[in-house]
């Protein structure tokens, strides 16, 4: 099986987990390996990732700023459909696979390799969104999963692996860490380990991009956010790049305690599990958008897009971002859009984030229409016929009932 692989692309953060796997892919497969490092706005310093991979004799090493790409082509569109995971979940983690993966796959075209690996277990949904990501961009690609291969299933057994091929540990990773992280500019997760019993609240520690609410400022912060398309463009008047923009969201937000989420989802592969979110430029984005779209997207459109979120959003958290159905929906999505522009006013306040003004150029609101002083457009008797009209099937329903 060894003898099969000949050049494989592993993502790689230069931590404990996949530099083991960095190794365990050299002396397992006697393969040459590439690695790549995606910077999604993680906010950790990438470069201790390049010496680590050449300490390991790593020839070929990619480290790229995706964090334009990410939000402008990933997290952008997703929120164009007002995307939520049962009901609470942002899709933080979701939505960032099929861009590592798709990235992956480039860079193997690139080198030669014919395999490509990750560092997700086997319990959890990442190594569905990488693999369905890399199959769907090179049916042919092989797939490397070492967490579902290897008997290195401790953390002990990690180290002792280490300490055996000279994989340097920083002092900081010996120890069991209290609970898992994943990170990108759109949020950063914890789960596991110390944050598995739901019903135990989560520690003040385990929050590291937004202020606890009740500590927030006293008084409120207000802003502006200019749409165009569906898409935001400019906060208070500065226009900025896409990630320019979130990454200005995500400073009001955390700022003003907002974005936390404590949540018990379910997994793709069938397992319930506990995670600690925080999502602070996300939860204005959302709340943000839902204002403009109340006065530019008509009731049918509106509703319309209502009834496909979950379906759009679920195939995002299950990997499908490539799929055929998404392409579908978001055609549809980024249709609805044409004249989501206009501005809308929000206020910050304590953990909550509140639509206190919305305008556009494209207003469907009249307010000749529902003023509550005398009008020239509307005939309230109208009103009559229509009501009469619907209540028609309810009417001969209920005279069937009484026979």
């Amino acid at each position: 099986m060894s003898q099969q692989i000949k050049k494989v692309v592993l993502a790689y953060s230069g931590g404990l987990d996949t530099s083991v796997i960095l190794k365990w892919l050299q002396t397992t497969y006697n393969c040459e390996v590439v690695t790549f490092t995606a910077d999604l706005g993680q906010g950790e310093e990438l470069e201790p990732a390049r010496a680590k991979a050449e300490l390991l004799g790593i020839k070929e090493i990619f480290i790229d700023d995706l964090r334009e790409e990410f939000v402008r082509d990933f997290v952008f569109p997703m929120f164009r459909a007002n995307a939520v995971y049962e009901g609470q979940y942002l899709l933080g983690t979701s939505i960032a696979r099929p861009l590592i993966a798709k990235r992956q796959i480039e860079i193997a075209r690139e080198v030669g390799a014919d395999a490509v690996a990750h560092g997700a277990t086997g319990k959890g949904n990442d190594q569905v969104r990488f693999e369905l990501g890399y199959y769907a961009l090179n049916p042919d690609i092989k797939v490397i999963a070492p967490w579902r291969e290897w008997n290195l299933n401790s953390r002990t057994k990690l180290i002792e692996f280490a300490e055996k091929n000279q994989i340097p540990i920083p002092k900081d990773k010996r120890g069991e860490a209290p609970f898992s992280v994943d990170a990108n500019l759109l949020h950063i997760s914890a789960e596991g380990k110390a944050l598995e019993d739901p019903w135990e609240e989560a520690g003040e520690y385990v929050y590291s991009r937004t202020v606890a609410p009740e500590d927030a400022p006293n008084t409120p912060t207000y802003i502006e956010i200019e749409y165009e398309k569906g898409d935001p463009v400019a906060v208070d008047g500065k226009r900025m790049s896409p990630a320019e923009l979130l990454t200005a969201l995500n400073k009001l937000a955390g700022d003003n305690g907002i974005g936390r989420l404590d949540l018990v989802e379910g997994r793709f592969v069938g397992m319930k599990s506990r995670g600690i979110y925080e999502t602070p430029g996300g939860t204005i984005m959302l709340e943000a958008h839902r204002g403009i779209e109340q006065i530019t997207l008509d009731r049918g459109a509106m509703h319309l897009k209502d009834d496909i979120m979950p379906r759009y959003a679920e195939l995002i958290y299950n990997g499908l971002w490539f799929s055929p159905e998404r392409l579908m929906l978001q055609a549809l999505i980024d249709k609805s859009q044409e004249k989501v522009t206009g501005t809308v006013r929000l206020k910050l306040y304590k953990g909550r984030v509140s639509v206190v003004g919305r305008k556009s150029p494209y207003s469907l609101y009249s307010m000749e229409h529902v003023t509550f002083e005398e009008d020239t457009v509307y005939d309230q008797r109208d009103a009559e016929g229509f009501i009469k009209l619907n209540a028609l099937r309810l009417r001969l329903l209920h005279r069937q009932k009484g026979e």
